[in-house]
């Protein structure tokens, strides 16, 4: 696939976009601006979108099984209720300064796996959390610099992750004790220099691994044995992350940004699409 495979579905000028996730209750494409504090909508079917402000920095909004979002924030995982004027609520306050919230993802059970990192990108400063609807939050993975893409295979058993400045996507194992732990961390593949760096990622119904590459113009698609077997360019330089949606699962959205380029493309920002690109899975909603 090349550029031309590619359409642009929101003209925006975000910052920082990220997180894509599709919101099947809805019927929605969820998308955040990191930087801008705005958590964003987009329904393919009648082009609605929507904008929610959340006061800080959120790297990610996903929706929750009993309606509203949980929000990777700042200073930790929040709740809001459904409807634009969805109650506030922390569920997991955790500031620490010079720290934030990135990329997230919903687990086969449930739970939310929240990355951080700091503003700074200072080495091993930051984490990964598994928390769940009661507010338990549970260390996952320390020492980590940019926790970044974090997604599972369609039977449960692995879990894949990026940390950015590492350029690899890792894969490790599920202990099969409710997926709470993680183990046997390994490469599964190494971006080389000169492609970018591993940023967001989603898993499709094949089992394989579709990451985006920061500075590196594209989204790749590598197979559940670490095989590069499909490059998709973009008319962008830095894709932040994809997720496929929409009612078939089959159009893989990625998100873009605008920040650190001095002379950005005119749709650098703006929310893509690659239509029938592949065969996505369902993604649960957070159980909280």
């Amino acid at each position: 696939m090349t550029a031309a495979a590619c359409e642009v579905v929101v003209r925006a000028r975000a910052e920082l976009g990220e997180g894509p996730t599709w919101d099947p209750a809805a019927g929605v494409l969820l998308w955040v601006d990191i930087l801008a504090s705005r958590v964003h909508s987009y329904d393919p079917a009648s082009g609605r979108r929507t904008v929610r402000t959340t006061g800080q920095h959120v790297g990610a909004a996903k929706p929750r099984t009993g309606g509203g979002l949980v929000l990777n924030l700042r200073d930790g995982v929040a709740l809001v209720g459904p409807g634009p004027e969805g109650a506030f609520r922390w569920l997991h306050r955790d500031p620490v300064p010079g720290r934030r919230g990135n990329d997230a993802a919903v687990a086969p059970d449930g739970s939310l796996w929240a990355g951080t990192m700091r503003y700074d990108e200072a080495r091993g400063g930051g984490t990964l959390t598994r928390l769940t609807g009661d507010g338990t939050a549970e260390p996952v993975l320390t020492d980590v610099t940019v926790s970044n893409g974090t997604g599972w295979s369609p039977d449960g058993r692995r879990m894949y992750y990026v940390d950015t400045p590492t350029r690899r996507i890792d894969v490790l194992d599920v202990v099969l004790d409710g997926g709470r732990q993680v183990v046997n961390r390994r490469p599964l593949a190494q971006v080389e220099e000169g492609a970018g760096f591993p940023d967001g990622l989603t898993v499709d119904a094949d089992g394989c691994v579709w990451v985006a590459l920061w500075d590196g113009g594209a989204v790749r698609r590598y197979t559940p044995d670490g095989a590069l077997d499909r490059v998709v360019a973009l008319p962008v330089p830095r894709p932040t992350a994809c997720a496929f949606g929409g009612a078939g699962l089959t159009d893989l959205y990625v998100t873009t940004a605008r920040t650190g380029l001095g002379a950005p493309p005119p749709v650098a920002g703006s929310l893509l699409v690659v239509p029938d690109a592949g065969s996505g899975l369902p993604q649960p909603a957070f159980a909280g």
